[in-house]
Parts: C-alpha cells; structure tokens; sequence
C-alpha cells in the first residue's frame, strides 16, 4: 500500500544549483520535474500539479514573483506550497516574496539541511499521509502508520489502489481531480494505464466505504472527475 511519494517541482535557471538541488531531493525519495525558467514553470504544473514548488526569484522570461503571483490567484494551484529562493537578502525583499503568496523564503546561498528541513514542513501541509498524519473526513478516518481505515468505528478492508485513492482524496477533500491527475498521484508518472482503470476503483472504493451503511461520500463531475465529499 505505498503511497507515490511527494512530487516537487525544481524551477532554477543555473544548471549546476539545478542539478545539484534535484539530486538532494531525489535522495530524500522525492519525485523531481525541473523547469528552467517561469513559462515552462507554468506549463508543468498545469500538466502535473505537483505537491511543491521551489521557486527561483532571478529568472529569463518570467519571473519567479510572477509566477507565484499566477499560482496564488489561481483556485487550482494556490493551495500547492511555494520556497522562494533568492540571492536577494534584504528584508524588504523577504517581505515582498512572502506578500506575493510565497509559503517561504529562502536566502542563498542556503545549506541543504535546512533546505530540505523547509521542504519536509510544507510538504506535511500538502502531503499529509506522507509524514504519517491522521486524515479524517466526516466519519471515515485512515491512519496512514497502521494502514487502516475506519467508517463510524467500522473498519473497512481495501485493497492496496482503493487506499491510495483515499489517501489522494483524503489529503484535498472538496477537490475535483481528473482521471489523468488521479492515474499520476495513484499509480505514478511512468506508468500506464487506461484512464477507464480509475473507474473501475472508483466503484470499488465506493462498496467499500458504504458496505457497512452510509451515504457514497464521492462525487461524479459530468466532464471532470471525481470529488471527496
């Protein structure tokens, strides 16, 4: 029942800081897309909603208060942590980074510790299930050490993809996700499969939660997806 780890997404323009962040961080277990500037930024997250955003401020093109301003306005993306990074260490500067949307700031050069320290926090935010935090929602609550899940203190057998999809719809109830999103934070990037395949969980899932009474707590958007509640 693993779940797909966090996916963070690496926006920095200077190849070797790139790469040597992305490195850090795939070593921590995370999943690591890079851009090199803000319009492809954008492009990615709109394409894989990812769980983070470590944010340059110095880039070609767009820059990263832009495109943090453009994620905070958006319904879709301002829940998803940004860590602005900035050579630029005047306080005023923070400020206007954190005023923008930013979730934190860090000053650079940084020490990767501390990085990574940052990252590990706002993920718990984002990511919940990953640091082994209670989810709960109205009277289905999934313990993410023990692997169980409980309806009005009945506890409900899943199968391992119906608890990751729980888990996914747990982490953001009220929050439409597409079949596509569902395949990406359920069974992973790299994998393929028939986006009928969520449907078939879905169903599943749903027998599972009610099969001690109940209403079905998830929704079916005509045209979008599927919702928690």
């Amino acid at each position: 029942m693993s779940l797909t780890p966090p996916h963070v997404l690496l926006v920095e323009d200077e190849p070797a800081q790139r790469e040597v962040l992305a490195y850090n961080l795939e070593a921590e277990g995370f999943t690591v897309s890079r851009a090199t500037n803000g319009e492809e930024a954008l492009l990615l997250v709109a394409e894989i909603t990812p769980d983070l955003v470590i944010l340059d401020w110095m880039m070609p093109l767009l820059s990263g208060i832009e495109v943090c301003r453009q994620l905070k306005t958006r319904a879709d993306t301002k829940a998803i942590p940004v860590i602005m990074l900035s050579a630029r260490s005047e306080e005023v500067d923070a400020v206007r980074g954190l005023e923008t949307g930013a979730d934190d700031y860090v000053t650079k050069p940084y020490a990767l510790r501390e990085l990574m320290a940052r990252v590990r926090t706002q993920l718990r935010r984002s990511r919940p299930a990953a640091s082994g935090t209670l989810l709960s929602f109205d009277d289905i609550t999934l313990d993410p050490e023990q692997h169980r899940v409980s309806r009005a203190d009945q506890e409900l057998k899943l199968g391992p993809t119906e608890y990751r999809l729980l888990v996914a719809f747990l982490e953001k109830p009220g929050r439409v996700f597409s079949r596509d999103q569902l395949l990406d934070n359920v069974w992973g990037r790299d994998i393929y499969v028939d986006t009928r395949t969520v449907d078939v969980h879905i169903a599943r899932l749903r027998k599972a939660l009610t099969q001690f009474g109940g209403q079905d707590p998830i929704r079916t958007i005509r045209g979008a997806g599927y919702a928690l509640g």
